[in-house]
């Protein structure tokens, strides 16, 4: 019986199919590289940052509940060549990446939504926000013996 639990909840993972360990370890290093050589991440709030530096996000990171959709874009557009847009994957996260995302490309900026897609598709039957993704992931490192 040892080590039963542990073993039905990764057969009830890989059965439901959402996840896919080795997919988002890849592109989380991808976000931690590309942060890393100084590309700006646009979250939500505060939490959302702190999960992300827990996971060694050290470059820029903006959050977007502090002021204007058209304001946040005209000044990270200004300020970094290279911005992930990386909201929460729910209905509200989803209309903020998308108006964002217009207004940078207004402002003459080529936003990445490419990461946040597909860390949506990996999650978001487990998960639905930025601020769950480190805890998720520890989980699934624990469960996987990663």
């Amino acid at each position: 019986m040892k080590g039963s639990i542990r073993d039905r909840e990764r057969e009830e993972c890989k059965d439901k199919g959402t996840y896919d360990l080795e997919a988002l370890e890849e592109l989380l290093a991808a976000l931690v590289e590309a942060s890393g050589q100084g590309a700006a991440t646009i979250v939500e709030g505060r939490r959302d940052e702190l999960a992300l530096r827990a996971l060694g996000l050290t470059g820029p990171v903006i959050m977007a509940s502090r002021r204007s959709a058209l304001d946040l874009a005209e000044d990270a557009a200004r300020s970094y060549r290279e911005i992930i847009l990386l909201t929460d994957w729910d209905r509200k996260g989803d209309e903020m990446a998308r108006t964002i995302e217009q207004h940078l490309w207004s402002v003459g900026s080529r936003p990445d939504g490419e990461i946040r897609s597909r860390i949506k598709k990996l999650v978001r039957k487990e998960i639905k926000d930025v601020e769950s993704l480190h805890r998720y992931m520890e989980r699934m490192r624990y469960l996987y013996g990663h």
